[in-house]
């Protein structure tokens, strides 16, 4: 007698036929289809998380969750490089009144723009120049660019510089303007490091205002040498 679950053409006719009844399927095809379709339904609950969402869940995975969800880890993962690296600067770059919209206002999502505007020949100008070429280097996720005032905005008076404007995702968040906000000549990399970072323009490692640190130390300084109560009474004396 036939085999009905043998592969013949002839028992796929009569199947077709309704004669024969459908081909069982083996109980190990049958764990498969059931265990991939367990993989789908777990990769479509944790599709929308970010990387660091499916590490936070990572302890409520079983085992036959690994497979994948390590297959879609390493998809969100190149994902997620592949952004970094389309969004790395790294240089502060020069632009012109005809970039601008181009650069700042269409940069694109999820950009943080610097735009200094500045002249020749301002001595802060070109020291925030300076600063600002070191921390793009130091946090090549934020676009650093600079211009010459004028050539972005007619006009712009001199008295306004340096002029720093800090953008997300074409929207102006912050504005720092002319050169009592930066302090004069004395401003360091690192106190222009933490304004930027009060905006929302850098994430930077710094634990608190480096220029409190500096009036800290001039007030404790001054208080060292003011006289004290018995200085003053000897004074009296005399």
């Amino acid at each position: 007698m036939q085999d009905p679950n043998e592969d013949t053409e002839w028992n796929d006719i009569l199947r077709r036929k309704g004669i024969l009844p459908p081909k069982e399927t083996p109980k190990d095809e049958e764990e498969e289809e059931e265990l991939a379709l367990q993989q789908q339904s777990i990769v479509k609950t944790y599709e929308s998380m970010s990387l660091q969402e499916l590490e936070e869940n990572e302890d409520e995975f079983s085992d036959e969750d690994e497979a994948a969800m390590e297959m879609y880890r390493q998809k969100r993962l190149a994902e997620w490089k592949a952004t970094q690296l389309k969004n790395t600067f790294g240089a502060l770059e020069e632009i012109s009144g005809q970039d601008y919209i181009k650069e700042v206002n269409q940069a694109g999502e999820g950009i943080w723009v610097v735009l200094h505007l500045y002249k020749q020949g301002i001595p802060l100008c070109t020291l925030i120049n300076q600063h600002l070429a070191e921390l793009a280097r130091k946090f090549p996720q934020t676009k650093f660019l600079k211009s010459i005032s004028t050539t972005c905005i007619p006009n712009y008076p001199d008295r306004n510089l340096p002029t720093l404007f800090v953008y997300y995702e074409g929207e102006m968040k912050a504005q720092f303007i002319g050169p009592l906000v930066f302090g004069g000549m004395n401003l360091k990399a690192d106190e222009l490091e933490w304004r930027l970072a009060e905006s929302g323009a850098i994430k930077t490692d710094l634990e608190e205002n480096p220029k409190k640190q500096i009036q800290d130390q001039l007030m404790s300084s001054i208080r060292s040498s003011l006289p004290t109560g018995r200085d003053s009474e000897s004074d009296d004396d005399f």
